[in-house]
């Protein structure tokens, strides 16, 4: 289990505070009881702010355990509220970098319909009306011998997109053996980072845009 660092804390004010998760994290709680990002923050502003009682942690987005990258938090009720609107209308602009096996080239756009398997906690291609529209934009960055660096920017935001697509296409993301990598990773992460995020402030309405660098685990090529 990886330990919560405030170095990882991008941004805070008194409405929100905006993290670069490692690979390995979790945002919030899940089956495995692992301790995660939302206990942490809780934790943190308590002890920063010497607060009486529970503190505020609302989560706002998520990202899997095993990709990396900017993750916000609403340390109030009414910044919960106004941020979960702009994410269920996909008003906010989220880059991710993704280390994919194989050569890719140019600029390319995958729709494909996606079906979520709960059991197996994997998404598969399936044939329409089964699944459910997944669209994803993608520009080559730079070519390796065996990988290709790619920015993608989703158009939906369905379960395991970038991971599932990629891997349809005979592209899966370095380290990602549930979806068809060669090899794990050694830190069994996979090369997705959420690398941009921009959005409006829910209070000030400022248009605010955080970066978060390629991790330092030895799994990209750079």
């Amino acid at each position: 289990m990886i330990a919560f660092d405030p170095s990882q804390i991008i941004f805070e004010d008194n409405h929100l505070i905006v993290v670069n998760k490692r690979a390995g994290q979790l945002v919030q709680g899940d089956k495995t009881g692992d301790r995660c990002l939302a206990e942490d923050i809780q934790a943190f502003l308590k002890d920063k702010y010497q607060k009486p009682g529970n503190v505020f942690c609302g989560i706002i987005h998520r990202l899997d355990r095993p990709t990396s990258g900017l993750v916000v938090f609403a340390k109030t009720s009414k910044a919960l509220e106004r941020m979960n609107l702009q994410f269920k209308q996909r008003d906010p602009q989220k880059t991710y970098l993704a280390l994919v096996e194989g050569e890719l080239i140019g600029v390319g756009s995958l729709t494909h319909q996606l079906q979520k398997n709960e059991l197996q906690n994997k998404s598969y291609v399936v044939n329409a009306p089964k699944g459910k529209n997944a669209l994803l934009n993608y520009v080559v960055q730079k070519n390796y011998t065996h990988y290709t660096l790619v920015e993608i920017q989703l158009e939906t935001g369905r379960h395991h997109q970038i991971r599932c697509q990629m891997a349809h296409i005979g592209h899966p993301l370095k380290g990602d053996v549930k979806y068809g990598a060669k090899r794990a990773n050694p830190n069994l992460a996979i090369c997705l980072h959420s690398a941009d995020l921009q959005f409006i402030h829910p209070v000030s309405q400022e248009y605010l845009t955080f970066q978060a660098p390629l991790p330092e685990d030895g799994n990209w090529i750079k």
